[in-house]
């Protein structure tokens, strides 16, 4: 039957009222989780940031320890102990951030234990003597613990890519639907509910500007960690003079206030340090060229006394006169041994190219007798470029020292060489008495020495000077030894050669 008008526009506003509210719970119930989604996705945002974060403050830490063990500078201690306490702060934003994925928090509770036992493991290592063996072990250590480490904050990361993928999809999904689901209630309900329409594409324009601007948002906000990150490298590579333009008042902005205070700190102490050294240098020149003139003067006192009284001087006067010869004898080594020491750094490089077979033939015929045996390797560095004094002046000390400590007539003495990435490993070894691990370290201080004082041969100067030069190259030289079992030595030497200083001033003989 036919309708009249009245029915059919009751009906016809019956039937696009329904699908008005047909299609605006559909459009409600897609908007409702696109805003969900959206959120969720901010939410694994905010974990993966979280994540990253924890992964600095465990590098920091490391790092910490790592260069207080390397630069024996305890201010590193303090650093550590921050670096331990934003990552406990860090690890329970992340717990609070995972309430709702047990499957995270049980990731994160194995994770809090290996954190536990990784600086437990680090605060062991504060208590030891700092120095470059040391930093080895620990680094050789705890590599295979940080490695897991890695592994399980990767795990938690993936997990959270993965939601974030799932999020990602849910979300465009919900994208697409409502504007399809609007574009429907538009055409069929066009007359009566246009205002409607307008108002949630409204809506649905205002979350897409809410979308892209949190991309934006991000997009910063990873560029300046970038930035930081950038920074962190350079402070380790050595370059304290690079700053961070970022005058945001946000949680980065002052954490980037606080890292050009920090390179700033950085810069002076070292500074001053370098400082201290050359006028230390410079105190052991001067003193040591100064009590010169008055020991020869001495020593020319006594060979006087020995030709013009010789008939008068008893048993025990000439004994004495023995001891203080002896005695002036070993303080003219000392202050030699000073002077060579201060002029390390000073003095101008020569750098040529090296056959460093030839350089050992040289010093093994100066300071190796016959009743000793030298052993080379197949192949040494034919070109090395380097300055040759300080090469030849390094292997000297240690072959002269693997003859003058052995202890027993004739020795073997082997020379090792290993190429490297970027530097060569030299060794030298004897089978002499050895050395304790106790002296490991003390040997390479100043005036020390395992043989009796009295002995005119030890001034304790030869492997001081030996450091100071590897130390210049940028190289680095430990001792492997136990007692009755032989010392080896063992140094690098970098491949290409450093540039010369200019900013110390030459030193006269």
């Amino acid at each position: 039957m036919r309708l009249n008008l009245n029915t059919k526009i009751l009906l016809g506003f019956g039937i696009a009222l329904g699908v008005l509210l047909l299609t605006t719970g559909v459009a409600y119930f897609s908007n409702q989780r696109l805003s969900y989604y959206t959120r969720q996705v901010q939410h694994t945002y905010q974990v993966l940031q979280a994540t990253s974060d924890l992964r600095t403050n465990l590098r920091d830490a490391q790092g910490s320890v790592r260069n207080y063990l390397l630069l024996n500078d305890t201010t590193y201690l303090p650093q550590f102990d921050l670096a331990e306490q934003d990552m406990n702060r860090q690890f329970n934003i992340l717990r609070d951030l995972t309430r709702d994925n047990p499957r995270q928090q049980q990731r994160l509770d194995t994770l809090r234990q290996a954190l536990n036992n990784d600086t437990r493991d680090l605060r062991m290592w504060t208590d030891r003597n700092a120095s470059a063996p040391t930093a080895r072990v620990m680094i050789s250590r705890n590599q295979e613990r940080l490695e897991i480490i890695r592994g399980m904050i990767n795990r938690i990361k993936q997990a959270e890519d993965s939601l974030l993928a799932e999020r990602d999809r849910n979300q465009d999904f919900y994208a697409q639907t409502t504007p399809i689901a609007l574009l429907i209630s538009a055409v069929l309900t066009l007359f009566i509910v246009g205002w409607l329409v307008s108002r949630i594409w409204q809506e649905l324009a205002a979350n897409a500007a809410l979308q892209q601007e949190l991309q934006e948002v991000n997009e910063q906000v990873a560029q300046r960690i970038g930035i930081i990150e950038h920074l962190a490298e350079q402070v380790v590579l050595g370059d304290y003079s690079v700053k961070i333009k970022d005058e945001e008042r946000d949680n980065l902005g002052r954490l980037a206030s606080s890292l050009n205070r920090m390179t700033r700190q950085l810069s002076e102490t070292f500074g001053a340090l370098e400082n201290r050294n050359k006028e230390l240098d410079q105190f052991a020149y001067v003193a040591s060229h100064d009590l010169k003139a008055p020991l020869r003067g001495v020593t020319t006192v006594v060979k006087w006394i020995e030709d013009e009284l010789s008939g008068e001087l008893s048993d025990k006067m000439r004994q004495y006169l023995d001891m203080m010869k002896g005695r002036l004898s070993r303080l003219e080594d000392l202050i030699n041994g000073l002077l060579a020491y201060a002029r390390i750094g000073r003095t101008e490089q020569k750098l040529e190219p090296v056959d460093v077979a030839a350089l050992l033939d040289e010093v093994t015929d100066m300071v190796v007798p016959p009743d000793f045996h030298v052993r080379l390797p197949d192949t040494l560095p034919s070109a090395l470029v380097a300055d040759r004094l300080s090469l030849q002046q390094v292997f000297t000390n240690l072959i002269g020292n693997a003859v003058k400590y052995h202890h027993r007539g004739g020795g073997t003495i082997t020379i090792g060489c290993r190429e490297q990435k970027k530097f060569y490993e030299f060794s030298v070894a004897d089978n002499g008495p050895g050395i304790a691990p106790e002296y490991h370290q003390k040997i390479f201080l100043m005036f020390q020495t395992l043989r009796d004082r009295h002995t005119a041969e030890s001034t304790g100067i030869g492997l001081s000077i030996v450091k100071k030069i590897i130390d210049e190259q940028k190289g680095s030289i430990w001792v492997k030894s136990a007692a009755g079992e032989g010392a080896a030595f063992i140094f690098t030497w970098p491949k290409q050669a450093l540039p010369a200083r200019s900013d110390a001033p030459a030193l006269a003989s």
